[in-house]
This record gives structure tokens, C-alpha cells and sequence, in this order.
């Protein structure tokens, strides 16, 4: 564990560092790295090393709110995983998935050069920009992260071409600390989504990338690859993949508690008072039978059952 631990502190001094000695050696981190990063991840995870959250996670997501997410991070010590003020394409879809996150910075010659040799060597394609590399990697349940630097005016990441690529290759969006272009051609893509600070006819110029699935910033929010990401009207979450099981469980049963709570101060079986305190054992009696006559409980009963048994009231 100590050496694990070396291993990771010595990872984040390396992936916070954009040095030329960095870009020298990868655009992206390796596997091991990215294992070292998320090192508290213990499941399945992708050849590229980042955390691969279930699907049945990620579609059990789409049903809790921001609130009840970031208060759950929020007892965790996570305090800087939610980002708002969004520009969305489709305000009635949640979208959820894995991120892969990109940095965008300001164009300087001697670096944007250097990361084109290493891209080349790597294998990355050489028609077109490289803004087009983070797309190619894309799987079935990613979503594209990227910090530009909140540039609008040609700072425009994507337009129709690459939108249709990545909903072809991950049949989800992209969320974007910065702009697109071609918002008419983008709205016609049907499974593409976008949450985005701004939209521009500009072409990107004077930006480059420089890295691919290292940790970013997307406005307060610290990302990582393969962290799960659910984003809505309200804003986007950024869950650590090792916490996402916990957290869905959790949001879960307090959803439930809400729904009996709201039903019983409609019926004025309780006050608002005894609602709202900690519960009397009559109470939790209460709710505990009403739980046995739903049908719909968004969790397996196994799942509900063990759950209850380390509940503390």
C-alpha cells in the first residue's frame, strides 16, 4: 500500500506538470498510470487502464437528481465535482457515461509541433486536427470531456463531422469548457447531446491540444478518465468511479424515503416536524412496510436488503 501510494503521488506530480520532458514522452498516460490515478477503482476496467463503470450503473444514474449526488460527494469530502451555467442541445435528456477528458490551451508553436511528432509516432491520424484524436478512441458509453479554456470565438472544438463521429463511436455527447460551431447541423444528429459554455461560426485556431485522459478542470470541477459523469438541465456531476456503486444505493433509498415522506404529509399521517427529524421507531415501522408492497424499487431486494442491515437511522 506504501508503495502504492508513492506510485500515485508520484503519477499526479507527473500529470499536473505540462513540461516539454512530459509531452516528450506520450500524449496520453499510460495504463499503469491511469491505474495509479484511480487507484481505489477495484473493478473492470478498459485497456486503456481507466475505470469501467457498469452500464446498469450508469442507466440507474439517469434517475437521481444533482442534489442528491452532490450531497452524497459532498459527505464523501468531494466538495468540487458540479459545474452549471450550460448551454444544452436537448435540455429534456439526461445524459450519463465514462469520461474521456482532453486539455485544449492557448497555441504555442515549439509545443503544438512537439505534440504532432509525438502524436505521429504514437500512430494518431495526421489528416485533419488533432482535435479530431480524443474522438478517435472512443467506445460505446464514453463522453467527451474537454477543457478549452472557456474560448468561444475560435475556440469551436467540433462541428457536424465530428459530432457525427462521436455519437457514432460513443453513442452519447460531449461536454465542453468551451464552444462548437455548426449548432444547426449538431441538432440533427440523433443520439448526440452537448452541454457547452458557448457556440461560435469560428473555426478553432490559435489553440492545440496537448493532452488526452490526464485530470482536468471543467470550471470548479476536478475530472478524471473514467470518472462517471450524469449531466441534466440542472448541471453535471463528476462521480470517482469508485464511488458510483455506493452513491446510486444511497440515492436510491433517500429517494425512497422522500417519496414515503412526501405520501404521508399528503395523507397528514405525520407532521412536517416528525418528517423531517430523525424518525421514531413507529415511523421506520411505517416505512419499512410500505417498502414491502412496492413493485418498482429501483434496486434488487438483495441489494435493498443489504443495505438495510448497515443502515444507521
Amino acid at each position: 500500500m506504501i508503495m502504492m501510494k508513492k506510485i500515485t503521488l508520484a503519477c499526479l506530480v507527473c500529470l499536473s506538470a505540462f513540461t516539454m520532458e512530459s509531452f516528450s514522452q506520450q500524449i496520453s498516460p499510460t495504463p499503469d498510470q491511469i491505474k495509479a490515478l484511480t487507484v481505489e477503482w477495484e473493478g473492470e476496467r478498459f485497456p486503456d487502464g481507466r475505470p469501467k463503470v457498469s452500464d446498469e450503473y450508469l442507466e440507474r444514474l439517469k434517475a437521481i437528481s444533482v442534489e442528491e449526488a452532490w450531497g452524497i460527494l459532498r459527505n464523501k469530502g468531494y466538495n468540487n465535482q458540479f459545474e452549471n451555467d450550460w448551454i444544452i442541445l436537448d435540455d429534456n435528456e439526461v445524459m450519463t457515461g465514462r469520461a474521456v477528458t482532453a486539455q485544449y490551451m492557448p497555441f504555442r508553436e515549439d509545443v503544438n509541433n512537439l505534440v504532432k511528432k509525438i502524436g505521429k509516432e504514437e500512430g494518431r491520424a495526421q489528416s485533419g486536427g488533432t482535435n479530431s484524436w480524443p474522438i478517435d478512441g472512443l467506445v460505446d458509453g464514453d463522453i467527451y470531456i474537454a477543457d478549452s479554456y472557456g474560448k468561444i470565438a475560435d475556440g469551436t472544438l467540433i462541428g457536424d463531422n465530428l459530432g457525427i463521429a462521436i455519437q457514432t463511436n460513443s453513442n452519447r455527447g460531449v461536454i465542453f469548457n468551451g464552444a462548437v460551431r455548426d449548432m444547426a447541423g449538431l441538432s440533427k444528429i440523433e443520439g448526440f447531446n452537448l452541454w457547452i459554455k458557448g457556440h461560435d461560426p469560428s473555426y478553432i485556431q490559435e489553440m492545440m491540444l496537448t493532452t488526452i485522459n490526464y485530470p482536468i478542470r471543467i470550471g470548479r470541477a476536478t475530472v478524471l478518465p473514467g470518472d462517471a459523469v450524469l449531466a441534466n438541465k440542472w448541471g453535471v456531476i463528476f462521480i470517482p468511479a469508485h464511488l458510483v456503486a455506493d452513491l446510486v444505493i444511497n440515492a436510491e433509498f433517500t429517494s425512497l424515503r422522500d417519496q414515503f415522506g412526501h405520501l404521508r404529509l399528503q395523507e397528514k399521517t405525520y407532521t412536517a416536524g416528525e418528517i423531517d427529524s430523525r424518525w421514531s421507531e413507529k415511523i421506520k415501522g411505517d416505512f419499512m412496510s410500505w417498502l414491502n408492497t412496492k413493485s418498482d424499487l429501483p434496486m434488487s431486494k438483495a441489494e435493498l436488503d443489504a443495505y438495510l442491515k448497515d443502515r444507521n437511522w
